[in-house]
């Protein structure tokens, strides 16, 4: 049974400090655990901790001040990757919206007889349904749409519900289409992946890395549950030094994807100069946690 007690900072403090981290600024380390929780703060210095683990005490010459460079360090680069799957985000509802509507219909993705798991399909849809309910009061368009067709008891078109839509549920309702709808290798073609199977599977790992960056979960030496699928003659730019199996979990295989998807979208983008900057303003951060191989910069993907 659980049985441990809340204690204050300055408990949190002392208890840190007996563990043998180093703080040589008790009234900013103050200010920090009264705004970001122990427990938060704690997967950052789970690092510095000797072994055996269960023990907490701390490597010689841990400080607070490295957790809180992790930290922040972290919290940036969050922010940067979400900006940069919100640009996938955006393109892949108006491909989607566009090639199936064309294919099919603007109500193709109520279409049972167009996905492989009615299953799925029908979770899909009850979110989709939750979300339209929701933006029947707070948007606008859909608002103005069920005024203008109070006679018509279907869902707005799917250039307005789509837009409801969050990253997830479009990924999943990419994945989910039937394998001979045309608008599915299409979509793949488009962004470089080929074949609808390693788009869907690429999908499916981003939309968990943009769901860590929305609810402000670590990022930094996380190994991701969603194993990617590489192709072995990509179309576009790519990376020579491919990643060993144990390493196709981490945060950099991932941003490679995101850069390769992006290179797509806007091939003038700054997510390279970006990531260089961050990293320069970090220098004391070990890249090999994310993954990030030496010499990336050099790699025909992120020149």
């Amino acid at each position: 049974m659980f049985s441990k007690e809340a204690i204050t900072i300055p408990q949190q403090i002392k208890r840190l400090k007996e563990r043998g981290l180093r703080i040589f600024n008790e009234k900013e380390a103050e200010k920090y655990l009264s705004n970001v929780s122990y427990y938060r703060l704690g997967e950052y210095w789970y690092v510095m901790v000797k072994e055996p683990k269960k023990k907490h005490f701390f490597e010689n010459g841990s400080t607070f001040e490295n957790v809180i460079t992790l930290y922040n360090f972290d919290a940036e680069l969050r922010l940067l990757l979400f900006n940069v799957i919100e640009k996938i985000e955006i393109s892949l509802r108006t491909k989607l919206i566009y090639h199936l509507s064309c294919e099919k219909d603007p109500w193709w993705f109520c279409n049972s007889g167009i996905f492989k798991d009615q299953i799925q399909f029908s979770k899909t849809l009850s979110t989709i349904e939750r979300d339209i309910s929701r933006a029947k009061n707070n948007n606008i368009t859909i608002k103005n749409h069920f005024k203008k067709y109070k006679n018509d008891s279907r869902f707005p078109p799917a250039w307005k519900t789509l837009e409801q839509v969050s990253f997830g549920n479009l990924s999943k309702l990419y994945g989910n289409l039937k394998h001979d709808i045309t608008a599915k290798d299409k979509i793949a073609k488009e962004y470089g992946a080929v074949h609808h199977s390693y788009l869907t599977n690429w999908l499916q790992s981003i939309s968990q890395i943009r769901n860590l960056c929305a609810h402000h979960s670590r990022l930094w030496n996380r190994k991701l549950t969603t194993t990617v699928k590489l192709l072995t003659k990509p179309p576009n730019p790519w990376i020579e030094d491919l990643p060993k199996t144990d390493e196709m979990r981490q945060l950099y295989v991932n941003m490679c994807l995101m850069k390769y998807l992006l290179n797509t979208i806007h091939s003038d983008n700054n997510f390279t100069q970006c990531l260089n900057s961050l990293f320069k303003k970090y220098p004391d951060v070990n890249l090999e946690d994310l993954g990030i191989k030496k010499d990336w910069q050099k790699e025909p993907l992120w020149k």
